[in-house]
């Protein structure tokens, strides 16, 4: 048994993605929704869920299910965020991080003019980190805004407001805002200073086009939602799993 953890759900693929591949596989391994209000609930579902091999982390547990691990490979310590782990015969449970994986193809679909722009992220949870980690490896520079802009070295979305998005190359939303059901909604941003040479990120990939990329769409940018970075987080999950 395999799994992803969260506390609501309704929005993932990640249970339809790996029920086909195990179809096409023909393995009768199964793959559930871990929905649970509390992250300290996990224990106890591990517990009681013996055959549980691994599970994805999303959202809000990628930082508060570290306590509960036992280890962490060295990019998922470097991130300070989890969006895999593997749950070993013994019990111990290692987590490690695929995001990075996933927003790592996004990347290196953007020409290089992008590239040496400033990013800008909004939002700065766990997937943030991600994202954060591997600007870092690519050398991009970035800002990061938030509302929680109380943060060091974090900004806060009204000063994106004050300065339009002219400042940066690549806007990367890693928040859940527009996800679905809530397809009606986006962060309150300057969109009409968006210009063609801008390039739009968000990770969310149900719907397939968030209210974020339409607007960006709208004003000429070039856009890219999160359903590569799926693939290509959940393809690197099941090698931990599986070789592990």
């Amino acid at each position: 048994m395999y799994g992803l953890l969260g506390k609501s759900l309704g929005h993932s693929f990640s249970k339809d993605y790996f029920t086909e591949k195990f179809s096409k596989l023909n393995i009768n391994d199964t793959y559930q929704n871990i929905e649970l209000d509390d992250i300290s609930k996990i224990s106890e579902f591990i517990h009681n869920h013996k055959n549980l091999k691994g599970f994805n982390v999303t959202v809000p547990y990628k930082e508060s299910i570290i306590p509960y691990l036992n280890d962490l490979d060295e990019t998922a310590r470097e991130v300070g965020a989890v969006n895999t782990v593997k749950v070993y015969n013994d019990g111990k449970l290692k987590g490690f991080n695929t995001d990075v994986v996933g927003f790592k193809a996004i990347i290196s679909q953007l020409s290089v003019i992008s590239k040496r722009g400033t990013a800008l992220i909004l939002g700065s949870g766990g997937a943030s980190k991600a994202v954060q980690y591997v600007l870092r490896k690519e050398n991009i520079a970035f800002k990061i805004a938030s509302r929680n802009s109380y943060k060091s070295g974090v900004i806060g979305y009204n000063d994106i407001n004050s300065s339009g998005f002219a400042p940066y190359s690549i806007i990367i939303n890693t928040t859940p805002v527009g996800m679905f059901p809530n397809v009606d909604e986006c962060l309150a941003l300057p969109y009409s200073t968006i210009e063609p040479y801008h390039v739009f990120i968000d990770l969310i990939y149900n719907p397939e086009e968030t209210l974020f990329l339409k607007n960006a769409t709208l004003n000429g940018a070039v856009t890219f939602n999160g359903m590569k970075m799926l693939h290509e987080q959940a393809e690197a999950a099941w090698e931990i799993w599986r070789k592990l």
